[in-house]
């Protein structure tokens, strides 16, 4: 989680078009040819599909999108979702890995993969003639995968050491530790990749019971960017997957994913002994839900405190008094939820002052507001950001995908650029004072004393000690 963090169709919602449609009233603008295409089908197993269709490309991104993420998991199969990941790629009941491998780059594809906290999304981007094959493979791995023991070995000592390297990584691992202070003890304070203990504890018989309860048509949402023609991706589909009958096509009604309690920000502050050249401090409250009508005013806000180099924090802390290379603010959303942050890394001996220099700044905000002219730069920043992001099919079908298992509609980007348009002053004022008037949690890794910034709370220590092994 590194770098500010921007409205993206894929976060905000949606509305789904069937077609573009063409007019000849006096004074209507005629769409571009280039202009894309969405549709949208639900099948009576809860399979969803949507498509976008982009004629004027030669290739397609294919996405197949799973409701399970980390904080679906219990605490002792803590990282299952993550481990999945990667056992997927491993070979089905009548495909080796290499076999995958080869069927890929014989077509010069790409494939991957992803977890959060919320969703796993498998993903390729190929040729368009070539769809039907990335179709198949996918379908085949996704349903068929046969975790066999040697590879459950294998793989999971590879994670311990992608644990290892993230663990070596502060800039990395202050942020992990910063929504473990904010969230202890809640599912989505919990760490994606699981723990050392957890890892090392994890049988094959459990995660093949999480993989056999989530990796169901019910739970899946297959998106797809390109050149594409949607019926005959369905008619594929149909071949490869349990769909049942057509319930419905077009949009549905919006439908965010059902989640626990709200977590309440805990306000407690984590300071971690690290000989490290650069203090990483980290800090924020909860955010703003991905249903909550004030989401796109607050990420005005979060734009103009630390969204690009033109923001408050940049140009007070790097560009004035050159304290940080790195500082930038965050807001991600969740289903019930959000997290806002603001991260700095710094002299240790200037951390004080940064730390003094952030709180300023939100302090200010959240009393004063925007200026006139902050709004409107932050409100172009994301307009431009956005329609910049959807320039490829890559980053239209992680819009399709994200909406629709997100919140069940898409929003087209004339749409999301009128909502982002629409942000008033007095709107950031009301989103900022939401959000900045909460207890704020505090992460430092560094060079420090126990007692640095006041000390580590306890809920804390104890938190962070349960997923990093308790040592400093």
């Amino acid at each position: 989680m590194a770098g500010a963090s921007v409205v993206t169709a894929g976060e905000t919602g949606s509305g789904t078009t069937a077609k573009p449609r063409s007019s000849s009233r006096p004074g209507s603008r005629a769409r571009p040819k280039s202009e894309s295409w969405l549709s949208r089908t639900e099948f009576e197993s809860g399979l969803r599909v949507v498509s976008e269709r982009m004629p004027e490309v030669r290739s397609v991104t294919l996405g197949v999108w799973v409701g399970a993420g980390s904080r679906d998991e219990r605490p002792e199969i803590a990282g299952s979702s993550h481990f999945l990941e990667h056992l997927v790629f491993k070979g089905t009941k009548t495909r080796s890995a290499r076999e995958i491998a080869e069927a890929f780059d014989a077509v010069g594809g790409d494939f991957n993969a992803f977890t959060s906290k919320e969703t796993t999304c498998f993903y390729s981007r190929v040729l368009d003639r070539d769809l039907p094959m990335a179709v198949e493979l996918m379908s085949d791995m996704i349903q068929h995968s046969v975790l066999k023991p040697s590879e459950f070995e294998a793989e999971g000592r590879v994670i311990l050491e992608e644990i290892n390297m993230h663990e070596d990584a502060p800039d990395e691992l202050i942020h992990d530790l910063f929504t473990e202070t904010l969230w202890a003890g809640h599912p989505l304070g919990r760490p994606i990749l699981g723990t050392v203990d957890s890892i090392t504890a994890m049988k094959r018989a459990q995660v093949l019971r999480f993989y056999r309860r989530h990796y169901v048509p019910a739970n899946f949402v297959i998106a797809a960017a390109g050149n594409v023609d949607h019926d005959r991706l369905i008619r594929d589909l149909r071949r490869h997957i349990d769909t049942g009958p057509v319930k419905r096509r077009g949009p549905s009604a919006w439908a965010v994913r059902r989640a626990g309690d709200v977590p309440r920000p805990s306000g407690a502050q984590l300071i971690r002994n690290r000989p490290t050249e650069q203090a990483h401090i980290v800090l924020g409250t909860n955010g703003l839900s991905r249903n909550d009508p004030d989401r796109f005013a607050f990420s005005v806000v979060n734009g103009v405190l630390g969204g690009g180099m033109s923001s408050r924090l940049f140009q007070e802390i790097r560009e004035k008094r050159g304290l940080a290379y790195s500082v930038f603010s965050y807001h991600t959303m969740f289903a019930e939820t959000g997290l806002f942050a603001c991260y700095a890394g710094t002299t240790p001996s200037r951390a004080e002052e940064v730390l003094g220099l952030i709180r300023r700044e939100l302090h200010d905000v959240r009393g004063n507001g925007l200026r006139e002219e902050e709004l409107e730069r932050a409100k172009g920043h994301l307009k431009g950001s956005l329609v910049l992001s959807l320039e490829d099919t890559s980053g239209r079908m992680s819009r399709l995908g994200r909406s629709e298992i997100g919140h069940g509609e898409i929003l087209s980007v004339d749409q999301l650029l009128e909502r982002i348009d629409a942000v008033t002053l007095p709107d950031a004022k009301r989103a900022a004072e939401r959000v900045l008037s909460q207890p704020m949690s505090l992460a430092v890794v560094g060079p420090f004393p126990e007692d640095a910034f006041g000390g580590s709370d306890s809920t804390a220590e104890a938190a962070v000690a349960a997923h990093h092994g308790g040592g400093r």
